[in-house]
């Protein structure tokens, strides 16, 4: 009977090993969410919370707040292919992003992915939303060329029905319900495991036009193109969160842990709000249809939570939450007293600390402290060294060769330095920053091809008295600081150019 009891004992004591040591993983990348618009971010500097995000907070409350995080880019696309892989935008072979659903993705083969990693690691894999960087579609008048195409044209001779390479599918993800492009480009389309899902028993492949869309009212965000006849971003949210809780439901049941990486198409534009989701009603209920999105988004988090309490797996699921890049300067947003980008400067595409600075929360009940605030600097691109960590395993020196494990500080609430400078680059505007003990330099780079020649400094803030980065302030012609500017110049360089690793594992 004591060998029975004792054996009994021990199955349980191996259980809830085995459970802490593999726990269900949720990545979620939000589309242009700002620190501001999480309200418990927003509650750090200002009690006027014009529009709430419980779900969040809750998360964030049990569990761990970066204030000092940071995006891989400005933009999305670079953040999107830097996450990915743990490697800074500039080792892409297009360091500004890689635009259209069409052209080449810049992940290479061999490279690792979060897909990969957790793959090797024994989960089940998944992908949902916005992949967001070029992939491989077939030529329509013959499938076995590839289609290559601008992005600034509408591309009428591509076969969208399916992907035939560089899709989730080969990046490690073994089920994707996935956007290629989001909600805001082409091709119109939703694809299940790389086959493109019909949205409705009639749909059609049309030529999505901006006549089309009047009829339901938005604007296109970018340029006309294929896609369903029956595409309607307005549905695009409810069909996404709703496979995601259907995977969590399905895979719940495995014996084997699951990986999500959730990338919402909120809050991009076109901001196109449920009437409904879950039964909270959405649309018009806040003061811009941008915030009706980032109420969505966190109501997409509710859902998302339920699902996990409900099949019973919450307390072994680590959630990670951040941002692609900074949030968005609208204007019937800024009216209402809302400010995406909290006290930060500027916004989305932008260098300053508005265009990069974002939310990132991890909660991981029982194993991650409640409560907890790191002021520590990180990048999105840690995510990949950190789940590396959690499934005990080690990464090859010329794979995720910028990604940090943040596992100390999550779960230890050691006082380390992820990194010890910040590299990460603007949108449009062709900057770089770096930062190094809260000093910024925001340079301008003419070439990528060669980002040395020509470069223009563009500003030096001290952001340990200057967070907000006000332009009085800008030190960068003051004689004093010279010597910091060539600093902060030289170790950017030498960085970019000698390819070293920047993360510490």
């Amino acid at each position: 009977m004591k060998k029975n009891i004792l054996s009994i004992v021990l199955i349980i004591i191996g259980t809830i090993v085995f459970s802490q040591e593999t726990p269900n993983i949720i990545v979620v990348l939000a589309d242009d969410i700002g620190v501001g618009d999480i309200s418990q971010y927003r509650r750090l500097h200002s009690k006027n919370i014009i529009v709430e995000t419980p779900t969040l907070d809750k998360l964030a409350k049990e569990g761990i707040m970066f204030t000092d995080a940071h995006s891989p880019a400005a933009l999305c696309a670079p953040t999107r292919y830097a996450i990915m892989t743990g490697n800074h935008c500039y080792r892409s072979y297009a360091p500004r992003g890689v635009w259209g659903s069409y052209q080449p993705s810049p992940i290479e083969p061999g490279q690792l992915t979060l897909g990969h990693l957790m793959k090797q690691a024994g989960y089940n894999t998944s992908f949902f939303g916005k992949w967001g960087f070029g992939m491989d579609f077939a030529r329509k008048d013959d499938p076995n060329i590839i289609y290559r195409g601008p992005r600034n044209k509408p591309e009428l001779d591509v076969d969208i029905t399916k992907v035939m390479d560089r899709g989730p599918q080969q990046n490690g993800f073994d089920y994707s319900f996935m956007y290629p492009a989001g909600i805001q480009d082409v091709p119109y389309a939703v694809y299940e495991n790389g086959v493109m899902v019909p949205l409705n028993k009639n749909s059609e492949i049309v030529q999505i036009t901006q006549k089309n869309m009047d009829k339901i009212g938005f604007k296109l965000d970018k340029m006309e193109g294929l896609g369903d006849s029956y595409w309607n971003p307005y549905n695009a949210g409810r069909l996404l969160v709703n496979k995601a809780v259907d995977f969590i439901e399905k895979s719940s049941e495995s014996k084997e842990p699951f990986f999500m990486y959730y990338c919402s198409q909120a809050v991009h534009k076109p901001h196109t709000p449920s009437k409904k989701l879950n039964g909270t009603k959405i649309a018009g209920t806040t003061p811009s249809n941008h915030l009706d999105m980032v109420k969505e988004l966190d109501v997409q988090m509710d859902m998302i939570v339920n699902a996990l309490k409900e099949k019973g797996v919450y307390e072994n699921t680590l959630f990670i939450f951040t941002s692609d890049n900074g949030g968005l300067l609208i204007s019937e947003t800024i009216k209402s007293g809302h400010s995406s980008n909290d006290t930060y400067r500027g916004g989305k595409n932008q260098a300053y600390e508005g265009g990069h600075r974002v939310p990132f929360i991890a909660h991981w009940p029982n194993r991650i402290k409640s409560n907890s605030i790191s002021s520590k600097p990180i990048l999105g691109i840690d995510i990949i060294a950190t789940l590396a960590a959690i499934t005990n395993q080690d990464i090859a020196n010329n794979q995720a060769m910028d990604s940090s494990n943040l596992l100390p500080i999550i779960v230890e609430g050691k006082d380390i330095e992820p990194h010890p400078f910040l590299i990460n680059q603007s949108g449009t505007g062709k900057e770089a920053m770096i930062t190094e003990n809260g000093w910024k330099l925001i340079i301008k780079i003419a070439n990528e091809d060669n980002f040395e020649k020509n470069q223009k400094r563009i500003a030096l803030f001290n952001l340990n008295e200057n967070p907000s980065e006000i332009e009085e302030q800008n030190l960068i012609n003051y004689p004093n600081y010279q010597d910091k500017v060539i600093h902060l110049l030289n170790l950017y360089n030498k960085t970019r150019s000698s390819k070293v690793n920047t993360g510490v594992k």
